[in-house]
Formats: C-alpha cells, sequence, structure tokens
C-alpha cells in the first residue's frame, strides 16, 4: 500500500452512496488521500454494517460492485471482514432456525454443546470469559419443533459468533475471503479477531496459538490476491507488538488517549516513551468509527494519568456527557468514550491540529474518519435521536454542507497537513526522535533520497511547525 493518509468512512456519510462519495472526493478532497478504509457497504441488519447478512453483494442503496472497483481504481481499498459473526438474518443462520441439526448450515455456527455436552457453559469457565458487555456472550434459539440450542454470541443478538474452525465454516470463511479479493481491494481488515478464538478454561480472546493458525490461514488465501491482512484488536499494547513482531500490521489504538494525556497534561514524557517502542508497521488512528479507546492505553499510561485524561476529556470535550458513552445509550464497548476528536480537544483548532500533526509524524500509515477529515463536532442532536452513543460521531454530510465545511480555517490547515504527509518521500524512510524537554516534541523523518521532514512541538503554546529539505536542498518552513 502507498504510505500517505488514508481516509476512513461509510459509503453513505460524505454524500449519500458510492457515487456521491466518489463525487466528493475528486471535488472536495483532491491529492489529500491515497487509501480509503470503505466501512461495511454489504446489506447488514445491525451495528452499522457490523452485521452482515453476506459478502458477495453491495448494498443496493449504496451502489454496486462497479463502484467499489472504480474506487479500487484510484485508492488503496481496506475491506472489513467480519470474522467473528454474521447477522441473525443471514440466510445461513435463518436456515439453521428452521431446520435446526438439519440444516446444512448448523455446524457454521458455535453450539454451546460442541463445549460442553450439556448445552451450557459450567459457571467457573463462563466467569473466565472476556468480554466488555454488560451480560453473558451467549443467545438462546427455539425451533420451530420446540427444541433449543444455546449459541455464541459475543456482542448483539444479531451477530452469531462463527464456527470457521469446522468444515462447515472453513469453506465459508475461504469462499467470502476469495470473493472480497476478486473486487481489486488492497488490505482486509479483520474484525473483533481477537474474539474468534474460544476454548474452555480460556478467556477465549486471542488464545495462543489458536490464533496464529488462524491468521496463517487467512493470510495464505489472501495473499494469493496480494492482499494484506490487518487484525482489529482493542487490548493492550502488548497484543500489538506480538503481532508487529510475526510480521503482521496493527493498529495504534494507544496513541489517541496518549496524544489527549499530551495536550491536556502539557508533557511529551509518556508519548516519547511509547514513540521509541511503538511498532513502525502500523495503523494509526485518533478517530474512528467506533469511540475513544480507553483501555489500550493501560500501561503506557498509569491509572492516575487515564483518569485524569478521562476527567479532562468530558470536562472540555464539547457538548460530550458521560451519558453518551453508557448503557443509556446503548454503548456496546464500556471502555470506549463516545465523542469526535475535535470535541476531544474542546474545538481548539491549534491542539486539534497539533494532534493531528503529530499523528502523520509517528510511524505507520495515518488514518482519519470522515468526521475528523472535516474536524467535526459532536453531532448531539443525532445522538439524542437515535439514543445511539456513538452517532455522536457518525454525523452525515452531504456534498453542499462539505463544501462550506471544507472553508473553515482548521480544515485549510488539516488540508494541507494531509497533503503534505500523502506526497512527501521523507516518509519512506527513517524515523527518530530529537532530544527536547518534556513541553517540546521534536520528530525527524530522513528520507532515503536524502530529504528530511522535521516536526516541532510545543506544548506550552499549543504550536507545531514543519521543516522540509528536499534531495535538492531546497528548504521550506511553515506553522502547521
Amino acid at each position: 500500500m502507498k504510505n500517505g493518509v488514508q481516509l476512513i468512512t461509510y459509503p453513505d456519510s460524505l454524500g449519500i452512496n458510492l457515487e456521491e462519495l466518489s463525487t466528493a472526493l475528486e471535488r472536495y478532497f483532491p491529492d489529500l488521500f491515497t487509501g480509503i478504509h470503505l466501512l461495511p457497504f454489504y446489506p447488514s441488519s445491525a451495528d452499522r454494517g457490523f452485521a452482515p447478512l453476506g459478502y458477495d453483494r453491495v448494498d443496493p442503496q449504496f451502489g454496486d460492485w462497479n463502484a467499489v472497483e472504480g474506487l479500487a481504481g484510484r485508492y488503496d481499498i481496506v475491506v472489513d471482514f467480519m470474522v467473528n459473526h454474521i447477522s441473525r438474518h443471514s440466510p445461513q443462520f435463518l436456515d439453521f432456525l428452521k431446520r435446526g441439526e438439519k440444516s446444512l448450515w448448523a455446524d457454521l455456527f458455535l453450539n454451546v454443546r460442541k463445549f460442553h455436552p450439556s448445552g451450557e457453559i459450567p459457571p467457573d469457565d463462563l466467569a473466565k470469559i472476556y468480554t466488555r458487555k454488560p451480560r453473558a456472550p451467549l443467545t438462546k434459539v427455539v425451533h420451530p419443533d420446540g427444541s433449543e440450542d444455546t449459541l455464541w454470541c459475543t456482542f448483539s443478538e444479531e451477530q452469531i459468533d462463527l464456527d470457521i474452525a469446522s468444515p462447515v465454516g472453513t469453506a465459508f470463511l475461504e469462499d467470502n475471503l476469495r470473493s472480497l479479493c476478486g473486487h481489486g481491494i488492497s488490505m482486509l481488515r479483520l474484525d473483533a479477531f481477537a474474539y474468534v478464538t474460544k476454548r474452555l478454561g480460556t478467556n477465549c480472546f486471542f488464545v495462543e496459538p489458536d490464533v496464529w493458525e488462524l491468521l496463517h490461514r487467512i493470510q495464505t488465501i489472501v495473499a494469493e490476491y496480494g492482499v494484506e491482512i490487518l487484525p482489529e484488536i482493542h487490548e493492550h499494547y502488548s497484543i500489538q507488538l506480538k503481532l508487529a513482531n510475526k510480521g503482521y500490521r496493527v493498529y495504534d489504538f494507544a496513541l489517541p488517549m496518549l496524544l489527549l494525556h499530551t495536550i491536556f497534561s502539557g508533557s511529551s514524557r509518556r508519548l516519547k516513551e511509547w514513540l521509541k517502542i511503538s511498532p513502525h508497521n502500523q495503523i494509526t488512528t485518533l478517530d474512528t468509527h467506533d469511540g475513544i479507546g480507553v483501555v489500550d492505553a493501560a500501561d503506557l499510561l498509569s491509572s492516575e494519568e487515564i483518569e485524569k485524561t478521562v476527567d479532562a476529556l468530558y470536562e472540555r470535550g464539547s457538548n460530550v456527557n458521560r451519558r453518551y458513552s453508557s448503557e443509556e445509550y446503548n454503548n456496546l464497548d464500556i471502555y470506549q468514550i463516545n465523542c469526535t476528536y475535535y470535541s476531544a480537544t474542546g474545538e481548539d483548532d491549534d491542539a486539534y491540529i497539533l494532534s493531528r500533526a503529530i499523528q502523520f509524524f509517528a510511524p505507520g500509515i495515518p488514518q482519519v474518519y470522515y468526521v475528523g477529515a472535516l474536524s467535526g463536532r459532536n453531532d448531539t442532536d443525532l445522538i439524542e435521536q437515535t439514543k445511539q452513543g456513538r452517532d455522536i460521531n457518525r454525523h452525515p454530510y452531504g456534498l453542499d454542507e462539505i463544501a462550506v465545511e471544507i472553508e473553515r480555517p482548521v480544515n485549510k490547515r488539516l488540508f494541507r497537513l494531509m497533503r503534505f504527509r500523502s506526497h512527501t518521500p521523507a516518509f519512506e524512510g527513517s524515523f527518530s526522535l530529537a532530544d527536547s524537554d518534556d513541553s517540546r516534541l521534536s520528530i525527524v523523518w530522513t528520507g532515503n533520497g536524502g530529504d528530511q521532514a522535521i516536526l516541532d512541538v510545543d506544548l506550552n503554546e499549543l504550536r507545531c511547525e514543519i521543516r522540509y529539505r528536499d534531495a535538492l536542498g531546497k528548504e521550506e518552513r511553515w506553522i502547521c
């Protein structure tokens, strides 16, 4: 993949469908992005596309495969594969619901009887299972003949877990991987990957060596198409280091909280410690379609530092309320905060631009969520309408609204930064941190051709400056 800024967007968030998304990219975001993480565009029954009915077609309200392939001809395209689950309304599950064990798809699902002959998980084993949801990861189904089955259901009851180790599951996995890779994509994001491995007596989360065997299976298939995989895991940073050390690309989900801590505390010490050890084969984010992760920064920040950062976020974050990340607003993950990143910085243009500048100079390929690409504010009207906490960061932009938003001064500054990051060869070279005190940060990229890009940050003034010298010695300096 190209080492430039990638956009994360739903198919209907910048315009109403893939055709309007393509128009918006050409008209309003020229030369800014080298890739697009296109969030689920398959038919789905819940969770904004993450409860797929299948992967064989594009939801007609968004467009068709020609539209996806058209984008793939101009950008590196990242798409999602929900390796852990499928929709309760999928043809496979509906057939199982109707026919029970007589269904050809019965073994596609994780019946608890596969783990224990009683059809129930013993209480001691159930207590060990890692979950971020306020319930057991199970659901009971009743068939027309009155028989019952208890199935694994990690997330919502619309998302039924898969048994991809069974013969039926293995064929399902391979068929869908090959189908998706055949549409010109560059990377497959493995959603909720760590929850796939389930074994009684363990926490059923990132169980080794099972995870490595599964990753190898998937990678072997997609490599035939020149496609990379990106396991999506929100947890302790040590897991990301394990994945990276085995050559897999990973997410830097710790960076969002570390940057907020840096801005709120005025100290770069913790951030520098992470930048010195963070993987280079990673994808960096500040905002995504989910909330701002807290658990990812554990031990990179102390418990007290995390608590102070969270308190400061709620104090400074515009229009954000603790209720928006609670069960009252159907929050699915109790370790994430629902807020746009621009609002998390107090809608302070300087703080926001400083955050993005550091993200773009951190090791890895930077992704920017579509709301963040327009420095979007919390959409409290939408969240009050839907009572879905994550909708605070899911404002839909029509083409006319985009035309207005791009004229804001903060977005003109952001676009210059994104264009610089996407088209500067120095970022293909080596990364280093220059010596500085805690109130400052200096990041240096030295390109293979001799060019150099330097970011100097002053946390006291929330000011950052970029210095760039090209391979011919021509120098440029500007305040972000």
